[in-house]
């Protein structure tokens, strides 16, 4: 009955810590409780910042291709009106795009040297259209600003950690891990790292709770360009992988082998 009793001490313990830790598991417990108002308040993702490093596909349109061709790198001509575009096969030629310098400067056609470093996109295309119109031309024209390396990196406790890029400039937290195949079992999901690189050129690092349901509301949940993130590895992780020291191994044998011998000694004098 004594032992009966233990083991069913033990279960229980045992399905109370399986139920602490499944709480651990989910992403974002209670999402759905965030009002509404809360939500649309972010629901227009953050914009990202141009910095050094970056690169830039710049396009510079009117309804007259020619009249702005000297703001385009390479003369290229898109389609405008219904004239025949040979802007795809020029596209992706990289000595098209404006890399960012380390003062946030690119150099552009004409105009020279501007600064657009800690601009967002719609702040660069004013000041690019500033510069441009009415000085140089008398029609207003459109300004297509694109990140060709918008990327970041996961690594840590997850299924395939690597660099991965967005095509379409936008990428959140949550996405950035579907691509590196999510967690493994040993993530840290309460203390996952982000690393990001500010205009500057400085560092911050942050640490997010996936677990969190406010985590949607978070500035960091929208990803900007160059962000790291870490998974670190929980304490089942650390435990499994602590080895005993070389020194302390040797010494516990030895002990081992003085003991045994020490019992021999003891029985045969027995």
């Amino acid at each position: 009955m004594k032992y009966l009793h233990f083991a069913v001490i033990l279960l229980t313990a045992l399905f109370i810590t399986s139920c602490a830790s499944s709480k651990k598991v989910p992403y974002m417990v209670g999402a759905e409780t965030i009002p509404q108002e809360a939500l649309q308040q972010v629901a227009k993702s953050t914009d990202p910042v141009i910095m050094p490093g970056d690169l830039l596909e710049i396009l510079v349109s009117a309804s007259n291709p020619e009249v702005v061709k000297p703001f385009n790198r390479m003369g290229l001509v898109y389609e405008m009106a219904g004239t025949l575009s040979t802007y795809g096969s020029a596209a992706n030629n990289s000595s098209s795009f404006y890399l960012v310098d380390n003062e946030g400067n690119i150099e552009f056609p004409v105009i020279g040297t501007i600064k657009i470093g800690g601009m967002t996109k719609n702040q660069a295309q004013k000041e690019i259209l500033d510069n441009i119109y009415p000085k140089y031309i008398k029609e207003t024209p459109g300004i297509d600003i694109r990140f060709k390396n918008f990327k970041v990196s996961v690594l840590g406790e997850v299924a395939r950690s690597g660099v991965y890029t967005a095509t379409n400039e936008k990428m959140n937290i949550l996405e950035a891990l579907a691509m590196a195949g999510d967690l493994t079992i040993m993530g840290e999901r309460e203390n996952v790292m982000l690393i990001r690189t500010k205009t500057d050129g400085t560092r911050e690092i942050h640490r997010i709770n996936l677990n969190d349901k406010n985590l949607v509301l978070s500035p960091y949940y929208n990803l900007q360009q160059n962000d790291v993130i870490y998974v670190t590895p929980n304490a089942s992780k650390a435990r499994s992988s602590w080895t005993i020291p070389p020194a302390l191994s040797l010494g516990l044998s030895t002990m081992g082998t003085l003991i045994s011998i020490a019992t021999l000694v003891v029985t045969i004098v027995k």
